[in-house]
C-alpha cells in the first residue's frame, strides 16, 4: 500500500510538471511570430496534454480517485516569467526559447527523479520512461533552436 501511494505521488508530481509545460508551450506559441516555432510549441503543448492523460489513467488504475489536474505554483510563476519576458522583449524568439528550455530543464529533472524511484514497476515505469525520452528529445530540440537563434 505504501509503495502504491508513493507511485501515485510520483505520478501526480509528473502531472503537475506536464501541466506546467502544456501551459508554458501554449503561451510560447501565442508569443512567437515564426510559424515553425508556433507549430512546434503547439505540438509540444498537445504532447504534454496526452502525457497528462496517460498518467491520470495510470493513477486511476492504481486506485487514485482524483489524480492531479493542475500545474504547480512554481509553474505558474514560470509561466508568468515567459509572459513578462516575451512582452518586454517584444516577442523575441530567442528569449522565449530560453524560457522554454528552462522549463524543459525542470521537466527532464523531474522525470529523472521519477525514474530513480525503485518502487516504480511495470506499466508505470514503461510509460514514464517512454515519456522521458520524448521530453528529453523536445528539450534537446529547443536547446538547439535557442543556440541557432543566438547568432
Amino acid at each position: 500500500m505504501a509503495q502504491q501511494k508513493e507511485t501515485i505521488s510520483t505520478i501526480n508530481d509528473l502531472i503537475e510538471t506536464l501541466k506546467d509545460g502544456q501551459e508554458g508551450f501554449r503561451q510560447a506559441a501565442e508569443a512567437v511570430e515564426d510559424s515553425e516555432l508556433k507549430s512546434l510549441f503547439n505540438e509540444c503543448s498537445l504532447q504534454r496534454a496526452r502525457f497528462v492523460g496517460e498518467l491520470q489513467s495510470e493513477a486511476v488504475t492504481l486506485g487514485e480517485s482524483k489524480p492531479e489536474d493542475s500545474g504547480s505554483t512554481a509553474g505558474a510563476l514560470h509561466r508568468s516569467w515567459i509572459s513578462l519576458k516575451g512582452a518586454i522583449a517584444k516577442h523575441d524568439d530567442h528569449a522565449i526559447l530560453e524560457e522554454c528550455e528552462r522549463g524543459e530543464d525542470s521537466a527532464v529533472h523531474e522525470y529523472e527523479e521519477a525514474l530513480e524511484d525503485e518502487d516504480l514497476t511495470g506499466p508505470v515505469r514503461e510509460i514514464i520512461s517512454r515519456q522521458y525520452e520524448k521530453v528529453k528529445s523536445v528539450h534537446d530540440r529547443i536547446k538547439h533552436l535557442r543556440d541557432a537563434t543566438s547568432s
